[in-house]
């Protein structure tokens, strides 16, 4: 009589993190990472003392890493082990998540706005969306977020979400739940700078908000953290009136961090509104008198030697 076969459990992880690393060890040959091949290999690939070299561990510690009784290693000996095994940017994500439990950070790539994102923003006629990095800076936007946020938004000093918001007094008066919207602000910096603490441009905005803004300096040094992907605002423009919107932030996966926000209607009164607001911008695009957005009264002149951030970077279209 045959015996039922036992359900197989999942592999504990340091199981399959050493499952892992020797597959690595296998794919690669000496040739692939600089080292010399004069001598014949029983099997294929790395040896341990040779990933152990090329990380600047010891043999010791890399054979008890592949063992899983180094406890959690750190995230900078793990980086080293993923160029030792030339690991693609997937390959060491899932390193990090199976030896830490938890997936790295990435660095900044700056990649350009790929034309097809492009594409999709212009496919939205009737909903407002814009691109933003982890900086908040918009890299593109629809002609439905123009109409919507004004003829200048994504470039000047409405060039960055978080500006424009604590920034720009017509923009700060639009949002009905100003203080909810502006906090969540702030925790997303707060978040996004924990993962590019280097990043010259995000510290800028952060500098220059926590100088500009009483609200922005007290909520940052409360050290509040929170990101949402999903939201309700409401809102009064000065042309149509109330209107209430949802808003989806969409990641994109590629290195440059887009997040795409898509501003749809939460009842069909938004609608309408959002409809007369294209109608209205189609109609008054020839006209001299169109407003913007974001306004403010102007600083005093910035210091020469450093320059207004607005001034330095070049406007975006």
């Amino acid at each position: 009589m045959e015996q039922p076969t036992t359900p197989r459990r999942p592999a504990r992880p340091h199981t399959e993190l050493a499952q892992f690393l020797r597959a690595m060890r296998a794919r690669r040959t000496p040739g692939d990472v600089g080292l010399p091949t004069t001598d014949r290999r029983r099997t294929p690939g790395l040896r341990r003392q040779e990933v152990a070299q090329l990380a600047a561990v010891s043999i010791d510690w890399y054979i008890r890493l592949e063992q899983g009784r180094v406890g959690t290693p750190g995230a900078a000996v793990l980086d080293a082990v993923a160029q030792a095994l030339r690991l693609s940017p997937a390959e060491r994500r899932h390193l990090h998540v199976i030896a830490r439990g938890e997936s790295p950070v990435d660095g900044h790539l700056p990649l350009p706005v790929p034309d097809s994102l492009r594409v999709l923003l212009d496919g939205l006629p009737l909903l407002p969306a814009y691109l933003v990095d982890f900086r908040l800076d918009v890299q593109a936007h629809n002609a439905a977020a123009a109409a919507l946020f004004g003829e200048d938004f994504g470039t000047g000093e409405a060039d960055n979400m978080a500006r424009l918001l604590f920034l720009a007094p017509r923009a700060r008066a639009m949002q009905l739940d100003w203080t909810q919207v502006a906090r969540e602000t702030v925790g997303n910096l707060r978040a996004n700078l924990a993962r590019h603490r280097e990043d010259p441009r995000l510290r800028e905005v952060v500098a220059e908000l926590r100088s500009e803004s009483a609200e922005f300096r007290t909520w940052w040094d409360d050290h509040t953290v929170r990101q949402r992907a999903h939201g309700t605002k409401r809102l009064h423009h000065p042309t149509v009136g109330g209107l209430t919107v949802h808003y989806d932030l969409l990641a994109t996966l590629q290195g440059g961090e887009h997040c795409l926000t898509v501003v749809t209607p939460a009842d069909p009164a938004a609608e309408l509104a959002l409809r007369e607001l294209l109608v209205n911008r189609a109609t008054s695009l020839t006209r001299p008198d169109v407003r913007a957005l974001a306004s403010r009264t102007p600083h005093p002149a910035p210091d020469t030697d450093r320059g207004h951030p607005a001034e330095r970077r070049p406007a975006r279209t």
